[in-house]
């Protein structure tokens, strides 16, 4: 086991190194001027020449890269070009908002998702299964922007029920967190239920035509104790496997309702980063969002073996 684990820190750390790199590469190629995007176009010539030394803009690629991961293996996560104070400060205020909602999705999707996706197996042909297969299938097509924009069109503009914007942990104000995240709660988690529904269903149609299901039938097991003793059991193994992707979607997702609900989240940081080419705040926040997701896959693994005993880890 623990073999295993340090194979794995081990592949999660050459991940995050690749994508760094991309990023650092793709980042500085990009059309825009970090100079002019931070200062403004009225910079002189004498002081765009400061600037951008002081960025560190005038050395290669490979020497900025090298300078920055050297400084992020010491503790140092640099200075926000565009908040001008250090990027553990930017991003620790925003990474823990976008944490709380992608988790919390996901942890209501997944047995949302699972239960209506064997009430569409176990009923299959049947108009419960013919219902939530549809919907399923509606839900998913639909990019969560596009709900986000309606929903805050409904329940803001039209019928006044709900703030627009803004964001409250439950224990700083529990009325103010019920009321701001409804809506944004409702887009990421619809998503969700959408693609594990279908998940479900296939896996449990798949394991239901098994020998092992007709031999417990003809015992004279109860259906219910089949469904939930052998058929859903051995149907959870790609189940499980949609939990690291799902968690890599709900955190990507969470960019535009971040931004449609105005959550002061990663997802506005990142927009905003981008668009001033903050290369130190873009670079932190791709590298929290590469271990996440490479630790999400990592717990998966370990679930498999919670399901299945037969898995085996090496």
């Amino acid at each position: 086991m623990i073999r295993y684990i340090g194979k794995r820190i081990a592949q999660t750390v050459i991940v995050m190194l690749l994508v760094s790199f991309i990023t650092f590469l793709l980042v500085s190629v990009m059309p825009k001027d970090p100079v002019y995007s931070l200062f403004g176009s009225d910079v002189t010539p004498d002081e765009y020449e400061v600037l951008y030394k002081r960025l560190g803009l005038d050395q290669p690629i490979l020497v900025r890269y090298g300078k920055w991961l050297a400084d992020i293996l010491r503790g140092d996560l640099g200075t926000s070009y565009a908040y001008r104070m250090p990027v553990g400060e930017v991003v620790g205020k925003k990474i823990g908002v976008t944490m709380y909602m992608s988790i919390v999705s996901t942890l209501i999707s997944f047995p949302l998702g699972m239960l209506f996706g064997v009430i569409t197996a176990v009923k299959r042909g049947k108009w419960q299964d013919n219902v939530f297969t549809f919907l399923a299938n509606i839900m998913g097509s639909i990019p969560g922007f596009v709900i986000a924009i309606v929903v805050l069109w409904v329940f803001c503009v039209q019928l006044k029920w709900l703030p627009s914007s803004g964001f409250a942990f439950p224990w700083e104000d529990f009325g103010t967190h019920i009321r701001t995240i409804i809506m944004p709660m409702f887009c990421l988690v619809l998503g969700g239920v959408a693609g594990v529904t279908r998940q479900t269903r296939s896996s449990m149609l798949e394991a239901i035509r098994q020998d092992y299901v007709r031999t417990a039938r003809s015992k004279g097991l109860k259906e219910n104790y089949i469904i939930n003793k052998h058929v859903l059991r051995n149907g959870l193994v790609p189940i499980i496997t949609l939990i690291g992707g799902r968690l890599a979607m709900m955190i990507g997702g969470s960019v535009f309702i971040e931004n449609v609900f105005s959550i002061p989240g990663m997802g506005a940081l990142m927009v905003n980063s981008v668009n001033k080419v903050d290369v130190p705040v873009i670079q932190v926040c791709v590298l929290l969002t590469a271990g996440c997701i490479s630790l999400s896959y990592l717990f998966t693994d370990f679930l498999y073996l919670a399901v299945d005993p037969r898995i085996s880890l090496q």
